[in-house]
């Protein structure tokens, strides 16, 4: 789903926010983009339908067409809102798109916790109740597909006004034009996926047998997977500042002092980056048990920092993308994450057998460490910025070597968190010392 919903949006969201803030028609770009995700929806959806016999049969999931028809149609459905969603972030309704987003979420979550906790509970107590008319457990995991399926179609019916105002529009020349745009955003985000989900996957297989006595690679996916799991509390964060970036500063990109207010933010976002690695990093020993509940997934904790670390370098490379994004060149930011992506899966091949799933969260910093690097560069010749990189560089590295202090040397539970605290206190007072007399945006 990850890399068809890539293909189904088609960069059609960061496309509506250049060419709306670009031309100053937001109204008509709307409507272009809207008709756009409209005929990409459709064609797509029918596709996956008509080849749904040999999708199935290629996964060897022969006789379960009906679930591919379903991911299909919740794709679609999701798409159709994408650009309305997109609209509520340029228009800086953050708590309506917040509103709309979790009510998605939560009715998801409800529908699944009714059909699978509830219903077979209540059937086991009354099976001449009721629930005998909603509920059939031969139905089993199509439960979740319907879940998801009436969330994504509710969700549809809150952007009812953007579909009665809604004008199919097409022009050939701004519709090749957007599309010139989009194409490389679409290389993006696959190799993006790519470089978030291959590590996994070739843990599996690249994996040396024995490599951790007594543990199948199957069952070191599953500690690697569910340790990864708590990383993505700094993707979540990454993802909300991206919610928010995107539409500000294509919002920004006309005035004349856009370059320093993009330097602030991003001094800012690695001030707030910095804290949060910290944070999290010291308190995990703490929480993960309360999350993962196993002893054996805790095994792999010690990596947990080194993929925060990455997180926080993947919001930095977003941060960078202001560059190839406002001076139209995507196809350079293409070339980034496609290095990306290739980096990806030679390290991961290299590092695996070396060290196992710690070699996976090593190619994750060292991978996305390049991108930003890559982006750097490049970006400053094309669109010159004055990010105050030596101050950068001073909290990541106050802010890493304290991690490292706790987690690679022996230390009590107290004095892990008196060094933790002590990091995290001189961390503030030197931003407090060299942000104090500038306003951070």
């Amino acid at each position: 789903m990850a890399f068809l919903m890539v293909i189904y949006l088609y960069g059609v969201e960061t496309t509506f926010f250049r060419f709306a803030t670009k031309y100053e028609d937001r109204g008509r770009y709307f409507d272009f983009s809207i008709t756009t995700t409209i005929v990409f929806a459709t064609l797509l959806t029918a596709v996956l339908i008509l080849l749904a016999p040999q999708i199935t049969a290629f996964l060897d999931y022969a006789g379960a067409e009906k679930y591919v028809i379903w991911l299909a149609l919740i794709l679609a459905l999701d798409t159709l809102v994408a650009v309305p969603f997109a609209n509520l972030r340029l228009e800086r309704k953050a708590k309506k798109f917040a509103l709309f987003k979790i009510f998605n979420i939560l009715t998801n979550i409800g529908l699944n916790l009714f059909f699978l906790l509830l219903c077979p509970y209540l059937q086991a107590v009354n099976p001449d109740s009721w629930v005998g008319a909603l509920y059939d457990p031969a139905f089993g995991v199509g439960y979740v597909f319907l879940s998801n399926l009436v969330a994504s179609a509710v969700t549809l019916l809150f952007f009812l006004p953007d579909w009665v105002r809604f004008k199919p529009r097409f022009d050939k020349n701004k519709w090749a034009e957007m599309m010139r745009y989009a194409s490389p955003l679409v290389i993006i985000g696959l190799a993006g996926v790519t470089n978030e989900m291959l590590s996994r996957a070739l843990l599996r297989h690249w994996l040396p047998e024995d490599f951790y006595p007594g543990l199948t690679s199957l069952a070191v996916l599953g500690i690697f997977g569910a340790c990864y799991k708590l990383s993505m509390l700094m993707n979540l964060s990454v993802q909300a500042f991206r919610y928010a970036y995107e539409p500000f500063f294509f919002s920004k990109s006309k005035d004349k002092d856009s370059p320093e207010v993009f330097a602030k933010v991003m001094n800012a976002f690695i001030i707030f980056g910095c804290l949060a690695f910290m944070g999290l990093s010291l308190i995990l020993p703490e929480v993960a048990p309360l999350v993962l509940r196993r002893a054996d997934y805790l095994t792999a904790l010690h990596v947990v920092p080194m993929l925060l670390f990455g997180g926080l370098l993947l919001g930095i490379y977003y941060n960078l993308s202001v560059w190839y994004k406002l001076t139209d060149r995507t196809l350079y930011g293409a070339y980034v994450t496609i290095i990306g992506a290739v980096l990806t899966v030679l390290l991961n091949i290299l590092l695996i057998p070396m060290l196992g799933y710690e070699g996976s969260a090593v190619a994750t910093v060292l991978v996305y460490l390049a991108m930003v690097l890559i982006s750097f560069v490049w970006g400053q010749r094309h669109y010159f910025v004055p990010y105050q990189v030596g101050k950068g560089l001073m909290y990541m590295l106050v802010s890493t070597s304290g991690v490292a202090i706790i987690y690679l040397l022996e230390f009590s539970t107290a004095v892990k968190y008196l060094i933790g605290f002590g990091t995290i206190g001189i961390f503030l007072i030197l931003v407090l010392i060299f942000e104090k007399t500038k306003r951070i945006a």
